[in-house]
């Protein structure tokens, strides 16, 4: 059985308790307490439940016709927002008698370990299993595996050969330096074969190093390339819910900053742990085979380090994800002030934006600075912990060298390996921190890649031709299925006709064209081309052979002839400067510099609003789409370049199925017919003349645009 839950911490005393609030589909609001049922009743019997925000706490209350509103339940106030979906789903069910869930409830706590959850992620990181993103993560090297394991065994050979020169310096030193009787028994030229093996393994070092290098770096950016391309073609192929979900700086974050932190890791994860592993147990294995006794001094530090590690791991997580939270909110900030600067200066509000950004900086440098002050006591705390081997070696190596028990070369041998030991528990120490760094940015990016999009394309595709009669069947559509925009929707429109859409702000205009291009899918009812359900056709075959123009008219950093040329695969010159002619811009593109391959800027920005408006109509109708669309396609402008695009319009639309929506009903005047939209779906259809003289909802509209027109004159 479908429901829905809300959990709310406090009783009606105000003691803390556990506890939830179930609406389900047979219309039952129940309040449950550790299994305990408290009570129960229709919904019907409510009139109306609400949200009531208190001090330091908030209640859900219901209403009824006959007696005072009864108290539900209390909460917290991180449940507010919780608490106001919970209501809105039952008074949608209450006015509609329909019941509405959301396929998943957005989480505001962890359910189980009860920490708040992040905004921008749908998954607790703390609960998140490290190893399995790992172990996910390390899959984007598979294809590179060989060349990895390549890069990998000659680095094992570029380390060998680095760790050589101590065991030559140890028989170096006992068998040629070291004094016998007052008198050296090494020969120079000796001296000079173990110097030329020393030099020898180095070049020998270097050389494979350079090699291994430059074939690792070489993959590494091939994943790093790989990952970001992985990411953003799943962005693409998502619906236009994900972008109303999401803000443009999360999403641009997640595909360039998140992408590069995860690659980063696994570049670094898979050159130094084995680099790490390889150095300290090559390393132990010579110093256990030289003197048992001093390599197990050695490591003394190894289960200190490894206890303090497990210790302040959780303490390293809950920090840096905190700081995480403060640099994420200084990002959001600054994108919001980059894309609204014009907003910004308009309104004089720049030192209020100093004043936010400063805030946000601050709360994030304080964190930081804490975090660094934990660290900068904690590193440096570890590498005494981990030099105490060292002392002890001085210590107990030095006796037992002045005893007999071990030559001087054996005890240069231990000194030189030190760092081979100590050098991987160092790294070792880092690791926590640096666990804490990626994990998000690892949930985040495969998040956007396991998001599975709303819009799903069919397995056999009916591409039949867009020149059929366009229908809407009773279609219910609303961003959130119990906050409905549409209802009830049921519209013929005929090839070749053009329908107007008509109504006030809200009612559901810019989601009926949204629908049609599906950017979203109804939440009930179908819509037709020809007879044939769009969801069972490819999405890239509807679009193909559909032109829109937006109110908005946004144009890509480039030239006239890309922008243009952006609605059509493959578009010549010719047909962009037919389309261009069509459109009206043909005129003031060849006035400019460098005509049709004049660099306009990101956005159009040095453009008039209805030179960026004719480009936008170039760029749809280049590809003699079968179904046009308009959104406010000739909003915000002065009369005389309305006149002209209204012209090009009209030139373009003869004979084509046409969905248009206008704020000046005069442009519609020519429309075939006219669909004046209400709360409630289609309240009126007509044509102009017709719907006048009705003297309804769109009588209504033009004699307000009327008398607001003389009032500007």
């Amino acid at each position: 059985m479908n429901k829905f839950t809300f959990e709310y911490d406090l009783n009606l005393d105000m003691n803390p308790v556990t506890g939830v609030l179930i609406f389900t589909e047979d219309g039952m609001v129940i309040a449950e307490e550790n299994g305990e049922v408290k009570f129960s009743f229709p919904a019907k019997e409510i009139a109306e439940a609400k949200v009531q925000a208190g001090v330091g706490c908030g209640l859900i209350y219901a209403t009824y016709d006959s007696s005072a509103p009864k108290v539900l339940s209390r909460f917290s106030m991180s449940g507010l927002k919780q608490a106001g979906e919970f209501c809105k789903i039952v008074n949608f069910y209450i006015k509609e008698d329909v019941v509405a869930f959301p396929e998943e409830a957005e989480k505001i706590i962890c359910e189980k370990c009860g920490r708040p959850m992040i905004s921008e992620i749908s998954v607790c990181i703390f609960c998140y299993s490290k190893f399995s993103v790992i172990k996910r993560a390390l899959g984007f090297l598979k294809p590179y595996s060989k060349t990895i394991i390549a890069s990998r065994v000659l680095d094992m050979f570029s380390l060998i050969a680095f760790l050589a020169p101590p065991i030559i310096l140890q028989q170096l030193i006992d068998r040629h330096l070291q004094p016998y009787g007052g008198i050296p028994f090494g020969t120079l030229g000796q001296i000079m074969v173990f110097a030329g093996v020393l030099l020898f393994s180095r070049v020998f070092c270097e050389a494979i190093t350079i090699f291994a290098a430059r074939l690792y770096n070489r993959t590494t950016i091939s994943v790093f390339a790989d990952m970001r391309a992985a990411a953003y073609a799943k962005l693409q192929s998502h619906s236009m819910t994900l972008f109303a979900k999401r803000t443009p700086g999360d999403l641009i974050r997640r595909i360039m900053e998140d992408t590069d932190v995860v690659g980063e890791f696994l570049t670094d994860l898979a050159r130094w742990v084995l680099e790490m592993i390889t150095i300290f147990t090559i390393a132990a294995v010579i110093l256990f085979f030289a003197e048992w006794r001093l390599a197990l001094l050695i490591l003394v530090p190894v289960p200190i380090v490894a206890f303090v590690l497990w210790a302040f791991q959780k303490i390293l997580y809950a920090r840096f994800e905190r700081q995480w939270r403060r640099s994420s909110r200084v990002s959001s900030i600054l994108h919001d002030i980059i894309r609204g600067i014009r907003t910004v200066k308009s309104f004089g509000n720049e030192k209020r934006e100093i004043e936010k950004y400063a805030k946000a900086n601050h709360d994030l440098a304080t964190i930081r600075t804490d975090n660094e002050m934990l660290w900068g006591t904690m590193f440096p705390s570890m590498g005494f912990f981990i030099s105490i081997g060292e002392f002890l070696i001085l210590f107990v190596g030095g006796w037992m060298v002045i005893n007999g028990h071990i030559t001087i070369g054996v005890m240069v041998l231990f000194n030189m390996y030190l760092w081979a030991i100590y050098e991987p528990l160092r790294w070792l120490v880092n690791v926590p921190r640096w666990l804490s760094e990626t994990t998000t940015s690892m949930v985040k990016v495969f998040e956007l890649l396991d998001d599975d999009s709303e819009i799903k394309e069919s397995k056999n595709p009916k591409n039949v031709p867009i020149t059929g009669k366009v229908e809407y069947k009773n279609v219910h559509f609303g961003y959130k299925s119990y906050e409905p925009v549409l209802k009830g929707i049921n519209l013929e429109i005929q090839p070749g006709e053009m329908i107007g859409l008509v109504g006030k702000s809200g009612v559901g205009k810019s989601t009926l064209i949204n629908l049609a291009m599906r950017l979203y899918d109804p939440n009930n009812g179908k819509i037709t081309i020809n007879e044939t359900n769009i969801r069972d056709m490819s999405p890239d075959h509807l679009h193909e052979n559909t032109g829109v123009v937006f109110q908005d008219s946004f144009l890509f950093a480039g030239t006239f002839f890309d922008n243009i040329a952006y609605g059509k695969h493959g578009a010549t010159l010719e047909e962009v400067i037919a389309a261009a002619q069509t459109a009206n811009a043909h005129d003031f593109i060849v006035q400019s510099p460098d005509g049709y391959n004049t660099l306009i800027g990101e956005g159009g920005q040095s453009l008039s609003g209805g030179e960026r408006q004719r480009l936008s109509i170039a760029r749809a109708i280049i590809k003699n789409p079968d179904l046009l669309i308009m959104d406010e396609a000739t909003s915000s402008l002065d009369v005389e370049t309305e006149s002209i695009i209204q012209e090009s319009l009209n030139r373009i639309t003869g004979g084509r199925t046409t969905i248009a929506i206008a704020h000046r009903l005069s442009t519609l005047r020519n429309a075939d017919r006219l669909v004046v939209l209400d709360e409630n779906g289609v309240a009126e259809l007509g044509t102009h003349a017709e719907l006048l003289k009705k003297k309804g909802i769109y009588f209504d509209l033009v004699m307000a645009q009327r008398k607001s027109s003389r009032k500007d004159e």
